[in-house]
């Protein structure tokens, strides 16, 4: 361990951003990284982009019906982080990935996991609403219809009826189910894109970003949703809004040159941060 990890070991208090972007190396993470009712369990994960190292021995909880927060300054490793949980990562040349990651106990990375399937209980909503090119009714059933989720034209109608409501988004489009989806507004096509993700009956929602690219009418919609689809999802969601996370999240995890720096209860977070750090970037020090 070099001088600067032992001094941070020793008090981390004195630890500040330009110590870290000296070459220092962050160690341990503050706060309670569990969860007495987990849905995911990361432990050391490593992540590389060839020779850079984006994430450096996080350890973390996704807990049952909770929304956990991820902030931190861009580039962070917080979005990568957020990829691992449903190996988005796989589709990038050249990034490996290190570490445990479970859901429901079960080892996402395991060589004989096929990651479709994993992405379908591990659902993700982007940043920018991705709406495919067919009809609303399409997009929805879509994800449904290829595994194999309903025996009947009845039964998929159905879940499109559901998902979309759950969404938030039924009363707004029943009455044009056969239109393009890429026709609604911005705030509406993610409305979509989380109504897609839901139809598939996933157990966790990541979100990355879901509303920089909306204005504050449609984010607050999008705010409120997160609050209802906690009550049956676990939900993950980045975002560079330290209003949005303390809106949504009832805990956050905030991220520094790919370290997992402090995790916390999002009220504990923001109004008592245990981490000096974690304290210059809520207080806009730096980020």
């Amino acid at each position: 361990m070099n001088a600067l990890a032992s001094e941070i070991v020793r008090d981390t208090s004195a630890v500040s951003a330009a110590d870290l972007a000296k070459g220092g190396h962050f160690s341990g993470t503050i706060g309670d990284i569990t969860t007495p009712d987990p849905r995911m369990v990361c432990r050391e994960v490593n992540v590389w982009y060839g020779d850079k190292h984006a994430i450096k021995d996080v350890s973390l909880d996704i807990g049952n019906h909770q929304v956990v927060a991820m902030i931190g300054p861009s580039g962070c490793g917080k979005s990568t982080f957020l990829r691992c949980l449903n190996r988005m990562n796989d589709t990038i040349d050249g990034c490996r990935v290190r570490g445990s990651i479970t859901l429901d106990g079960q080892e996402i990375y395991d060589k004989g996991l096929d990651p479709v399937p994993l992405r379908a209980q591990v659902g993700m909503v982007f940043q920018k609403p991705n709406p495919f090119p067919k009809s609303i009714y399409e997009n929805v059933a879509y994800g449904a219809r290829i595994h194999g989720l309903t025996n009947s034209k009845a039964e998929l109608d159905a879940l499109v009826e559901t998902s979309l409501r759950k969404a938030g988004l039924w009363n707004e489009v029943k009455d044009r189910l056969d239109q393009p989806g890429t026709g609604l507004s911005g705030g509406q096509q993610q409305r979509l894109c989380i109504a897609r993700t839901i139809a598939v009956s996933p157990e966790v929602i990541l979100m990355d970003e879901p509303c920089s690219a909306l204005d504050p009418i449609a984010t607050a919609i999008i705010e409120e949703l997160i609050d209802e689809l906690r009550e049956q999802y676990s939900i993950a969601i980045v975002t560079h809004s330290m209003q949005q996370a303390a809106r949504v999240s009832q805990r956050t995890a905030y991220f520094h040159l790919g370290d997992l720096v402090e995790v916390g209860e999002t009220t504990q977070v923001f109004t008592n941060p245990r981490h000096k750090l974690t304290e210059d970037y809520i207080t806009g020090r730096f980020g």
